[in-house]
């Protein structure tokens, strides 16, 4: 058991513009639900999971000003620096893991890489994904497949269908220690790779064993309209205590 202090740090990237969503507005991690933006919903379970010691946000950077008002207003304390999203999702990651390195020091770290519109997980799956670091290594939040997954060519012919009892679909926080996400994030930049679509698919590229773990099957992200309506329906449902038997 480790016995040493070890932070454990939040990288939430909230980069994105929201052209899914058709929101002409503002960013979509900005839209309202439930009376607080979709970003102060996803922040606050971070801030009330006691083992989450610091906060990191890599944010649009016109919009870095009214994220720091919506922190002061909801009383975020734990976010310690708001950098400037990168122009893909990976170099968004890569700005807030070198905050979190400034955070850090020369200490070790665990990092949970989380989308800025997942607000629907729970403080103890945050508790889940730090105890999977420790144990494994890593931890990648899954999604139980409903329904069959298949596996096609280029020219859309079926060359596989996987065990859906094996099949999982990648979702979010993906939680790592903190030095060896940053040097494959490095690694990458050094061979002029700046697409990768998530941190998964980055460490396995680079050779990382990766752990499963099963997460909420609500843990959405809100890409288009259709997920947000599908958020405000499933905190109506929690709100009514009609059918989640639990409170995060």
């Amino acid at each position: 058991m480790l016995s040493y202090k070890i932070m454990n740090i939040g990288v939430i990237f909230a980069g994105g513009v929201g052209s899914r969503m058709h929101s002409k507005e503002m960013p979509k991690q900005f839209l309202s639900v439930h009376g607080k933006p979709i970003i102060i919903h996803t922040l606050e379970h971070f801030e009330k999971n006691g083992e989450i010691d610091a906060v990191v946000v890599a944010c649009v950077r016109e919009w870095i000003p009214h994220l720091k008002e919506l922190i002061y207003k909801y009383r975020i304390d734990k976010v310690k620096e708001i950098v400037s999203g990168g122009e893909t999702g990976q170099l968004s990651i890569y700005n807030g893991l070198c905050a979190a390195k400034r955070i850090a020091g020369n200490g070790k770290s665990i990092v949970l890489i989380h989308d800025g519109v997942r607000p629907l997980i729970t403080s103890g799956l945050l508790s889940e994904n730090i105890d999977c670091v420790r144990k494994n290594g890593s931890a990648i939040t899954a999604g139980i497949v409903k329904e069959t997954i298949v596996i096609t060519d280029d020219k859309g012919r079926v060359e596989q269908v996987p065990l859906r009892l094996n099949s999982r679909v990648a979702k979010a926080p993906q939680s790592f220690w903190l030095d060896d996400i940053l040097s494959a994030h490095e690694r990458a930049l050094s061979e002029n790779i700046t697409n990768f679509v998530d941190s998964c698919t980055l460490m396995n590229k680079y050779g990382y064993k990766l752990h499963m773990l099963d997460g909420p099957y609500e843990n959405i992200k809100i890409t288009t309209p259709d997920d947000f309506y599908t958020m405000r329906a499933i905190l109506d449902a929690k709100e009514n205590a009609q059918i989640y038997g639990y409170n995060d």
